[in-house]
């Protein structure tokens, strides 16, 4: 159980430390400091508990190397179970410090740090343009991983790279999302907040899987590498 604990400690920490930074200092943060907050907790872990389960503390990340040929279907759906309960524990404690507040919190009102779209989310952006961004932030941020993870990559600087790619990822993206690329990060403070945030959860979990899906396609049948990986002629 040393990996599955590995993934939960590890989506635990991305969660309450992403979105416990949008709720409690995103007005003296703003967008920038909330993007370094989910890629800075994202390198920590990479280098805390990758040489222990790889890090992907993401069920699209897992789903991705299931594709991608570098894990079995077993440890894939043992990864995502401990990712989504980190997810979970990881709000709750959130839910939990923000109830705390002498002045009172109403977490249907101010929220979670939950992703969304539409009228009076954010940037009010369209279901269409929230799917279209979580597809391709997906997408590339699993061909980061793949590269960077790859053999003939350097192992010491992949946390750093990866996590990285998630800021910029959330600074482009948090007006039209929230930025998820990562389910149970999504799961997590929907099950709390409940509402539309439950009922646009489906998005978030379908585009994060469809981009993980491609990005894998593309590095198991060696497109846009310079050479082949060998993946594809197991």
């Amino acid at each position: 159980m040393k990996k599955e604990f590995a993934e939960f400690i590890g989506t635990f920490t991305l969660v309450l430390f992403g979105c416990g930074a949008a709720v409690i200092a995103g007005e003296q943060i703003g967008v920038l400091g909330i993007s370094f907050a989910f890629g800075l907790a994202l390198i920590a872990m990479a280098y805390g508990i990758g040489a222990v389960s790889g890090c992907h503390i993401n069920p699209a990340v897992s789903l991705g190397a299931l594709i991608a040929g570098r894990m079995s279907v077993i440890d894939c759906i043992r990864y995502m179970i401990a990712q989504c309960a980190g997810g979970i524990a990881g709000a709750f404690v959130l839910l939990t410090i923000m109830n705390g507040q002498l002045a009172g919190y109403d977490v249907a009102a101010s929220g979670l740090g939950q992703n969304g779209w539409g009228a009076g989310y954010l940037g009010e952006f369209d279901m269409h343009a929230a799917l279209l961004f979580e597809v391709v932030a997906t997408f590339l941020f699993m061909t980061v991983i793949l590269g960077a993870t790859n053999d003939d990559a350097h192992p010491a600087i992949a946390g750093l790279a990866i996590g990285l790619t998630l800021v910029v990822i959330h600074i482009v993206g948090i007006q039209v999302t929230g930025v998820s690329v990562n389910p149970a990060r999504s799961l997590g403070p929907a099950l709390f907040v409940g509402g539309q945030a439950m009922e646009q959860l489906w998005l978030f979990i379908a585009a994060p899987f469809a981009g993980a899906v491609l990005a894998a396609l593309r590095y198991r049948f060696c497109i846009l590498t310079g050479a082949c990986c060998g993946t594809c002629k197991k």
